[in-house]
């Protein structure tokens, strides 16, 4: 497979479910690409490429999958909140000034493990209370991030 010449069902937008199969056949063919059509499927390629790109191990896909003009909003909330993807993922996307004016996605790379703590501390600044008091109390988050979150609650006189 060499070139723009990727099959239907991996440059297509479709809105009803793929069967399991299908899914793991195009996962499949995915992963069996060379980087460079990995790169250039990341940029054409519709969700359910991305989705399957995210998960490659080579930053310079997932990176690829990130600066898609196709990405939605939708997918980067999707992408930061997920801890099973690559430790690169929550990485490049808070790299990118565009996303962290979404609320949801600052939220998301907070919330996330894999996210570096000190990106997290900065971002932790920016949310709404509802938001930090959850956070405090959050057993999956580090425990530098619970702390950061409770005293900025205390030093909001909220605590």
């Amino acid at each position: 497979m060499s070139g723009q010449e990727f099959p239907k069902e991996f440059t297509e937008e479709n809105t009803e479910e793929k069967p399991e199969k299908l899914y793991d056949s195009l996962y499949s063919q995915i992963m069996e690409m060379s980087v460079s059509d990995k790169v250039k499927l990341a940029t054409a390629g519709n969700k359910e490429a991305r989705s399957i790109l995210i998960r490659d191990t080579n930053r310079i896909v997932i990176q690829a999958v990130i600066n898609s003009p196709k990405i939605t909003d939708e997918e980067i909330i999707s992408f930061a909140s997920n801890r099973n993807f690559p430790k690169d993922v929550p990485i490049l996307i808070a790299q990118k000034k565009e996303f962290l004016k979404n609320y949801n996605v600052k939220v998301a790379l907070v919330n996330n493990a894999k996210t570096p703590v000190p990106t997290a501390v900065k971002l932790i600044n920016f949310l709404r209370e509802r938001d930090l008091r959850k956070l405090s109390k959050s057993k999956n988050v580090s425990s530098v991030i619970a702390r950061t979150a409770l005293k900025l609650l205390d030093k909001k006189g909220r605590g």
